[in-house]
């Protein structure tokens, strides 16, 4: 197949990118203008990298032309800073990801898989673990317009024929997470104690989150991408919660010192439970976590301290 990745060259996207290469798929990875490739490709592998805006019509139009599949991995917004201007939110993400689908029914492309947000778009949790059905009630602007986007795929599926895969990914780390968008606590757990930094904890460090390794998450999209089944959406999640405490406490055995934290009066935006049940995407996708969060940590260390000549 010939695949659009929007946002293929980030963390999850390049992650994703490699595998379904791996699988021997040519890819259209559309970025930024200016983005450089995350890597030299193989002779061998098919990449096309283009740059372009995903609110210009003409972009992802071109962008379209030819491809078999979409997949869409483009936010311009990170959870905790979305309620400063759920405008812009709206405007950048939902708007321009209907000008994509309206694209798509031009060009006649009917597949586009999404990457939603496991993490937010439940809210406060009634039950745990969470599963598909669960309420959605999010406490930011980001799960807002995820389940936006969401409701806008389905409607399209129903009126022009497109057929979505939603994939509500839980707390996403591990290689090229990064950093500079402060963007996941283990990414950024990891950086500040290879730097030799205290790791500052909003709250009491009892914050319960279900991360997932970022192969784990390539390999569900893989599978998403030959889905026929009915359903639609998918939690993709380890199912295991654990708390920032315990991931301090696990980083510290993996580099084999204590790590200093700084705890910091706790958000209102911050959810205090969020572990997902991942039983409908291990059963429809034939798909299993299989990256242990101790093995996570180590890849991720391993890959960082490689790229900063100061860790420690």
């Amino acid at each position: 197949m010939k695949i659009l990745i929007f946002g293929g060259g980030g963390f999850i996207g390049s992650t994703i990118a490699d595998r379904l290469l791996a699988d021997g798929h040519a890819l259209r990875i559309f970025e930024r203008p200016r983005v450089p490739p995350y890597r030299s490709f193989k002779p061998g592998e098919s990449v096309e990298w283009i740059g372009g805006d995903l609110s210009s019509t003409h972009d992802v139009g071109d962008a379209l032309a030819g491809v078999d599949a979409v997949m869409h991995l483009v936010s311009t917004t990170l959870p905790k800073g979305s309620n400063e201007d759920p405008v812009y939110d709206v405007q950048s993400n939902v708007v321009a990801s209907l000008q994509m689908l309206e694209a798509m029914v031009r060009a006649k492309v009917s597949r586009i898989v999404f990457i939603s947000s496991g993490g937010t778009v439940y809210g406060t949790p009634a039950y745990l673990p969470i599963d598909e059905a669960h309420p959605t009630e999010p406490l930011v602007s980001y799960g807002i317009t995820k389940l936006m986007i969401e409701k806008y795929l389905r409607i399209y599926q129903h009126s022009h024929g497109i057929r979505p895969v939603i994939l509500r990914v839980a707390n996403p780390y591990g290689e090229r997470q990064r950093i500079e968008t402060a963007q996941g606590a283990i990414g950024v757990f990891v950086h500040r104690a290879l730097a030799g930094e205290p790791i500052e904890i909003w709250g009491d460090g009892s914050v319960t989150r279900d991360y997932i390794h970022v192969q784990d998450v390539a390999d569900a999209f893989a599978l998403a991408l030959h889905y026929e089944g009915a359903d639609t959406c998918f939690n993709v999640s380890s199912g295991i919660g654990v708390s920032l405490n315990e991931i301090v406490v696990m980083l510290g055995d993996v580099l084999g010192r204590r790590i200093a934290v700084n705890y910091k009066p706790g958000r209102p935006f911050d959810v205090k439970l969020n572990v997902l049940s991942n039983a409908l995407a291990c059963r429809e996708l034939v798909w299993e976590p299989r990256v242990a969060l101790r093995a996570g940590l180590e890849r991720t260390v391993h890959w960082m301290r490689a790229r900063s000549p100061t860790a420690t």
